[in-house]
């Protein structure tokens, strides 16, 4: 599989790019099945799990600047922001690329980047109800994750928990963790969160953006 076949199977067809962009209107969140070619999954996962197991991930926290803080009662997942340093975080970042011109063009939205991290959630970790920007802000505009941990099983937990924009208390979709799965959704109005996991969890958080940001320094809480 060539880097350019990788890209070219993640960028959704226009149909389906369609449909995206018609949920991100209407209901304010789009989750598609399938969306992520498996071998990318692979590739990915297998990058992730080996930082897991050597100390190459950092304990996520809340919060900016001097008011991050470390809080386990509120989340509990490792990250590492993706640098492009392997073949497939290149392949991933550049179908996000695509991705992003399609919805520029589409909403115009002026998106200027899109960041993103590697999220790993041991057994027990979750994410409390949150949203990923703060009103008013608009530093992040739509929110994605790709998963790619492989044969979840339906026990596993880890779901997230989509929640309706006007009614926090109302659930609208709750997202299996399973690879190839892609989910997206206004960073600003939609509130989630991710259920306890019964097993390691694995996926790509990722942020398109309207500003420019140095190492996440000026970003809302992740």
């Amino acid at each position: 599989m060539t880097p350019s076949d990788t890209a070219a199977s993640f960028v959704l067809k226009p149909a389906t790019q369609c449909a995206l962009v018609d949920a991100l209107v209407e209901h304010g969140w789009y989750v598609g099945h399938g969306a992520i070619d498996l071998g990318l999954c692979e590739a990915l996962n297998r990058e992730l799990l080996h930082r897991a197991a050597y100390n190459g991930l950092d304990e996520a926290g809340i919060g900016r600047g001097q008011q991050h803080l470390l809080r386990k009662d509120i989340r509990g997942d490792a990250i590492h922001w993706l640098d492009r340093e392997s073949a497939a975080q290149r392949h991933y970042l550049d179908a996000m690329s695509e991705l992003q011109q399609a919805l520029n063009h589409a909403l115009f939205l002026g998106l200027f980047e899109y960041e993103a991290h590697f999220a790993h959630y041991p057994p027990g970790a979750f994410y409390q109800r949150h949203v990923d920007s703060f009103r008013g802000r608009a530093n992040r505009v739509i929110s994605t994750v790709g998963y790619l941990t492989p044969n979840w099983p339906s026990d596993g937990g880890g779901e997230m928990v989509i929640y309706h924009p006007d009614d926090p208390s109302q659930e609208v979709a709750r997202v299996v963790p399973e690879a190839g799965t892609f989910a997206c959704f206004l960073s600003e109005t939609i509130p989630h969160e991710v259920l306890p996991t019964h097993q390691p969890r694995t996926s790509i958080a990722g942020w398109f953006r309207r500003n420019a940001s140095l190492g996440g320094v000026l970003d809302p809480a992740r």
